[in-house]
């Protein structure tokens, strides 16, 4: 019998989250100091088959510590986070500017000399002509060399960024007032700024009067606490507010930008020929016919709309779209093989809460347009361990699907796709990495396009003095460190179609 069937068959339509800390071997029958629990044996099962489903050796048992802690400053890779047996972590960079976040491949997932990165640190700082916005916000990286450059000073909370197929780069502002901003060249584009976030004027260098030709801001994708974004090669971009419910408010909603004139193939050598450019703003509602609201936040629905792109929020839920708690990162499913797109996002919830976190997919089988017919479903279910979900990423090869959790001593989970099982959701999960440092988080998770490396950063851990630079960061010199994770096996190389948000 496949593993995924009996995985689901046993779990009885749960996500099984295996922490082998918690699996006894398999008892004697009758034996009462160790119960004969089948869910156990199913874990324990997936847990000692980890190189075979994951492509790396034993998951880890438990999160890190204070047993496990390194200080950062005499702290190598391996020591600022633990790692499933088989797995090895490298410097890519020690600084990036503080609160280094989401990651993207240029110029693409495959052949690629940079990542660019967002900083999630808030508009701050005084330029040397005393205006306002010198934090760094979006930073190229060389990969070879370590080499961080910033691109653009001024954004407030940059989180999510992507490479586009038409060979630009689009960011985007974890907040209420967020925008996205789109650049094209990101190679040659050094030292830009913004001069005022309200207005999307975007300056050449940092104090200049001259416009930027290579920075634009593009409002009509709305105004929300960016996090997630899937942006399709048509132009097409999946959105999601990170925002969750508050005194009888909805929540976050999820979004789908349409393109006037969707984008047919090949770069564009100047941003006024971007299809981000034009179109329309759609939200989404969860729906059976006039069943819609609080409850009914899985299976089909419709996209709403057109929204107001300045007042996005509001106007969304005066069309009575869905409200989730929290969207956080969204990925593309490589795996799925019907028509359209499918996307996994994740939902951080409120651990205090006891509502823990969960990953849902949407799946949009004519996404460009406004009139076809989404449906939501559930991927995972977290847990007391398995919670306060964050990034997400699916790995080219695999279709594997990686959690991040925003927590002290965060885990990064990685979860089997859905197999042929009764159920819609994951068919199992284990742990593969845990932060050391308890100051920080991992965050920004990404996959090359072999499915072999991933980078990710240890976001807001220590400050040492030693590992200052004001140069990356001229705000107060604080940085982050970028790792590169290698070993995972077991499959086929590049060719796989698609880079880690994708992209063909």
């Amino acid at each position: 019998m496949k593993l995924g069937r009996l995985i689901g068959w046993a779990a009885l339509g749960t996500v099984l989250v295996v922490e082998a800390a918690w699996v006894p071997s398999a008892p004697a029958h009758g034996d009462p100091a160790q119960p004969d629990d089948f869910g156990q044996r199913i874990e324990r099962l997936l847990a000692d088959q980890a190189e075979k489903w994951f492509g790396f050796g034993r998951p880890l048992a438990r999160p890190s510590d204070d047993t496990d802690y390194v200080a950062r400053e005499a702290a190598g890779a391996n020591d600022r986070v633990r790692l499933a047996k088989g797995l090895k972590a490298r410097f890519v960079a020690r600084n990036v500017g503080k609160l280094g976040d989401q990651i993207s491949f240029w110029p693409n997932a495959y052949h690629y000399t940079h990542v660019i990165v967002c900083n999630e640190g808030g508009r701050a700082g005084t330029t040397p002509g005393g205006n306002g916005g010198m934090n760094p916000s979006v930073q190229r990286v060389n990969v070879k060399t370590g080499q961080v450059d910033t691109i653009l000073h001024g954004l407030t909370r940059c989180d999510p960024v992507r490479t586009t197929a038409w060979g630009t780069v689009i960011v985007g502002e974890e907040d209420g007032s967020g925008r996205i901003y789109e650049i094209i060249d990101p190679l040659h584009t050094t030292e830009q700024w913004v001069a005022d976030r309200a207005t999307g004027d975007v300056r050449d260098g940092v104090d200049s009067a001259t416009a930027s030709a290579n920075v634009v801001q593009r409002p009509l994708l709305g105004k929300l606490a960016y996090e997630g974004l899937a942006v399709l090669p048509s132009g097409v971009v999946l959105s999601g507010d990170e925002l969750g419910p508050s005194n009888g408010t909805p929540g976050g909603s999820i979004y789908k930008f349409v393109p006037a004139s969707p984008h047919t193939g090949g770069p564009i050598s100047d941003l006024s020929d971007s299809p981000l450019a034009a179109g329309d703003l759609y939200a989404l509602q969860v729906a059976a016919g006039s069943n819609f609201g609080q409850g009914h936040e899985r299976g089909l629905g419709f996209w709403v709309g057109p929204v107001s792109t300045d007042d996005t929020r509001n106007s969304a839920w005066g069309l009575e779209a869905t409200g989730f708690y929290r969207p956080e990162d969204m990925d593309i499913d490589l795996g799925y093989l019907g028509d359209g797109v499918k996307a996994l996002w994740t939902n951080t919830n409120n651990e205090g809460g006891r509502n823990f976190a969960d990953v849902l997919s949407l799946t949009d089988t004519d996404p460009t347009h406004p009139d076809s017919r989404p449906e939501v479903q559930r991927f995972l279910e977290g847990d007391e361990r398995a919670n306060s979900f964050d990034n997400i990423a699916v790995q080219p090869g695999t279709n594997n699907v990686y959690v991040v959790e925003d927590h002290p001593f965060g885990e990064i989970w990685a979860c089997l796709p859905d197999g042929d099982d009764h159920d819609l959701q994951t068919d199992g999960c284990v742990s593969m990495l845990s932060v050391v440092d308890p100051e920080a988080e991992p965050t920004g998770f990404i996959f090359d396009g072999s499915g072999r490396r991933a980078f990710l950063h240890i976001q807001h851990g220590e400050d040492p003095a030693a590992l200052a630079d004001f140069g990356t960061n001229p705000v107060d010199g604080k940085t982050d460190d970028l790792l590169m994770i290698t070993g995972f096996g077991g499959f086929g190389g590049y060719g796989h179609g698609h880079d880690g948000h994708g992209h063909p």
